[in-house]
């Protein structure tokens, strides 16, 4: 069984974390929501407050996720977007190891609105790929990853692409906004187990 472990900071946006974390249940797959403190905070608080003022118990915290982990990774990762939830997980140093050792292993990485460029353009994964954001994020790639000589070389290559629910290019998927959630958690649940399986629940749970 596949599993994935989903981040969630002070702020994250609710339907792009729900939404993905209910599709990967229903296809079996293992999810494990870990909460991780706000920007220069040492709580390690498992209740979560999303950006719509909505209250979530996490599985784990993020410090009890790095015990358990035995210096393994999961099977995938996903950063949801929302602010200042994508800022307090750009500002967590665990995770932006895990998301490159991740991404030097070929496993899964995902992000989704504001996530993938506020936390992935700062680590490097997105140069020479394809991805998408929350519109208008990517123009402001110099604030989020502190220059823009920064930012163009840490995304050296890569490709903004508008107005698409997601783009999945090679081990990196990432997503425009909430209102994508769905297609982006059916990509999700296709790359991970099977088309037959992703059509199955899509079809089991009335999608448009």
């Amino acid at each position: 069984m596949a599993e994935v472990a989903v981040f969630l900071a002070p702020g994250f946006e609710e339907i792009e974390a729900f939404t993905v974390v209910d599709y990967l249940r229903r296809a079996n797959i293992k999810v494990r929501m870990v909460s991780v403190p706000e920007e220069n905070s040492t709580k390690n608080e498992i209740v979560v407050v999303g950006s719509h003022g909505i209250t979530i118990i996490a599985d784990v915290t993020l410090r009890d996720f790095i015990e358990n982990m035995n210096g393994k990774e999961p099977d995938a990762i996903y950063f949801p977007g929302g602010m200042p939830g994508a800022k307090n997980l750009a500002a967590n140093q665990y995770l932006f190891q895990l998301a490159t050792k991740m991404d030097r292993k070929g496993k899964l990485v995902a992000a989704i609105c504001a996530s993938p460029a506020v936390v992935l353009a700062q680590t490097g994964i997105l140069a020479s790929r394809k991805w998408t954001c929350y519109p208008g994020m990517e123009e402001n790639l110099a604030e989020y990853c502190g220059s823009k000589i920064k930012a163009d070389e840490l995304t050296e290559h890569s490709h903004h692409i508008k107005d698409v629910p997601f783009v999945f290019d090679n081990n990196v998927l990432t997503g425009r906004g909430p209102g994508t959630s769905e297609q982006f958690a059916m990509k999700f649940v296709e790359i991970l187990t099977t088309p037959e399986t992703a059509k199955q629940i899509h079809d089991g749970s009335c999608q448009r």
